[in-house]
This record gives structure tokens, sequence and C-alpha cells, in this order.
């Protein structure tokens, strides 16, 4: 560990000779990703001694809460109103994707195995997060820099769902590009983490390639019901019953 962190040494470098403003952010960062690492190792070896279904259910609960909590401060929405609809996207999908995974997939007598459910909800967890960052971000500034499209389309007969349709299209398309783009390239231009660690951990390489694949495909499925169910919570607390925004949504 002590002569791999001697790599660091390359950017820090060309950070100093080009004088940029990196350089301390860059340790800071590398501090707190190392720190964090250890304890990881350290709770995720309880967890695993433990196994206990409840404890992991638990756990899983304060990832959602520490994911939504991020969501939010990133997007900036109102905790009021955002932090349950985006937690219970989060909670939703995990367990709904994850357990089919576990459970009909891999066919787990006990699906929430410490070895296997921490290690999946974790994944699924980063995925929802990357998705549901971009598309609230996009689906409320939309909202807000468009309003008066949406009301035009409301004052020409469209229903609610209807009005807001192009700001979904538009935060779904803006979200899901990245991830759809990532797959089309996989195994080509990059070998994932999943296959990369599996391989060093001694796994067979179809092995690794399969529980690859189906990584992709829950988490695609998972980051898409985690933000449907987000925006239908979301948007009930971010208009009238009138079809008129409330102002609620997001921190000016």
């Amino acid at each position: 560990m002590v002569v791999g962190l001697l790599l660091v040494a390359a950017p820090l470098y060309a950070f100093y000779r080009f004088k940029t403003n990196l350089i301390r952010s860059s340790l800071v960062s590398l501090a707190r990703m190392t720190v964090q690492m250890s304890l990881i190792g350290i709770y995720l070896q309880y967890l695993f001694t433990w196994n206990n279904a409840w404890i992991n259910i638990a756990w899983v609960a304060v990832m959602v809460m520490v994911a939504a909590s991020t969501a939010i401060r990133r997007t900036h929405l109102r905790w009021q109103t955002a932090l349950l609809p985006v937690a219970g996207g989060f909670f939703t999908a995990s367990m709904l994707v994850g357990l089919f995974f576990l459970l009909v997939v891999l066919r787990l007598p006990n699906p929430f195995d410490s070895r296997y459910f921490i290690p999946v909800m974790g994944i699924l967890m980063g995925n929802m997060l990357s998705v549901a960052v971009i598309a609230l971000s996009t689906y409320f500034d939309s909202l807000r820099r468009e309003t008066t499209l949406y009301y035009y389309l409301l004052g020409n007969g469209a229903t609610h769902l209807e009005a807001i349709t192009p700001f979904i299209r538009k935060a779904l398309e803006k979200s899901f590009t990245p991830c759809i783009a990532n797959m089309a390239v996989m195994g080509l231009v990059s070998l994932p983490g999943t296959v990369t660690g599996q391989i060093l951990g001694g796994s067979a390489p179809g092995i690794a390639v399969k529980y690859q694949i189906m990584i992709i495909i829950i988490t695609f499925s998972a980051s898409m019901v985690s933000l449907a169910v987000t925006l239908y919570l979301t948007d009930r607390n971010s208009f009238d019953d009138y079809g008129r925004q409330t102002l609620t949504h997001t921190n000016d």
C-alpha cells in the first residue's frame, strides 16, 4: 500500500508544475478515501461475522439515507419535500431488483447473506445515486427554466402527465445516455471492476464475465425503477391539485 501510494506523486507533480489549485484538494480526497475505505473493511468484517438479516437490512437503510442526502445536496432540492421521496425510490428499487437478482437469478437459499446482500446493494446504490443526481437536476431545472412551456401545454388541454413528459424525456436522455454509452463499449474499451476483481480473486474469466453482465443489467434496471418512484413521489409535492407549481422543489 505504501509503495503503491507513491504513484500519486505523478499527478501531484503535474498540479504543482502548472500551478493549479488541485494539490490540497487531491491530498484531502486521498486521505478521506483511505480512511473511509479502511473503515469499510472494518465494519464489513463485523457484518460478515454477524450475518444477521435484520442488521443487514438496517445497514442498507443507512446507505439509503446517506445516498438520498447526497442526492438532495447535489441537486439543491428542499429537504422537507425531497428526502422521503428520494430515499423511497432508492430503497424500493434496491430491494425489488436486488432481491430478484439474489433469489431468482442466483437462487440463494438466504438472499440476506452478508457476502452477497451487502455488496449487491452497495453496487446498486452507487449507480442509482449517479443517475438520480443528473436526472433530478435536469428535470427540475428544466421545469424552472421552461415554466411557460409547461403552462402552455396545460392550457391547450394536456393532462399533468402529458405536460411534464417533455421534461421527463430530457431527464431520462441526459441521465441514461452515459450508462448506455458505457454499456456499449464495455469489454472492448474498458474492463469493468467486477470482472477485474473476481479474476484477481481467483475466479474463472467466464464466471466473472457472467457476474459483470448481470451487475450491469440490475444497476440499469434499478436506476430506472428508483428514478420512476422518486419522480412520482416528488411530483406530488411539487404541484397543487390544479397542476400549478408550488415552488417547493428547489432551493433558490
